[in-house]
């Protein structure tokens, strides 16, 4: 086990996120932030409080579940039935700048199916997609247009994140 990110350098990253976020938006520009399941949502209360602080005044956070999104929902190999949860959106995305949130970005699987589940709910201005950790092994055309930490893992290997708010602790490891 490796880890990438320690808690002080998760605070670091998730700042780091919201200054290049608040230095690419324009004065009149709607954002709204948003967090795919489970990770994401967590990195997007965080990064929304921040933001709210930034442009002082309230950025909406909602919750997406992209779990019917997926394109591996109904793999004969998979042995369990998926969990879908609740999507978590009080507000209407049309003509708004979304910043989709997720923990980390490898495939850009979960970004698609993510996107194709926003566009059901509404017709946003634009998404840009944010995320702590970025790391090679894209098998679609998605790039994050926020990245706390790029990193080169193995392809037998995977990045956990850990949140205090789920798993007792902060902290990005190589597993």
């Amino acid at each position: 086990m490796e880890v990438l990110l320690s808690s002080d350098k998760i605070s670091d990253c998730v700042t780091s996120l919201a200054d290049e976020i608040v230095s690419k938006t324009v004065k009149d520009d709607k954002i709204v932030v948003i967090g795919i399941r489970s990770r994401g949502e967590i990195l997007a209360k965080r990064l929304a409080d921040i933001l709210s602080h930034k442009f002082k005044t309230k950025i909406p956070c909602g919750t997406l579940d992209i779990t019917l999104y997926r394109d591996d929902i109904n793999n004969p190999q998979g042995d369990s039935q998926p969990l879908v949860r609740s999507t978590e959106i009080g507000f209407n995305i049309d003509d708004k700048i979304i910043i989709l949130v997720d923990d980390v970005l490898y495939t850009g699987r979960s970004t698609r199916a993510a996107m194709d589940a926003l566009i059901d709910l509404g017709r946003p201005k634009a998404i840009r997609l944010a995320v702590l950790v970025e790391r090679a092994g894209r098998e679609f055309p998605i790039q994050a247009d926020f990245a706390g930490v790029k990193v080169e893992v193995p392809a037998d290997k995977s990045v956990q994140v850990n949140f205090v708010e789920s798993d007792g602790k902060d902290r990005v490891i190589v597993i």
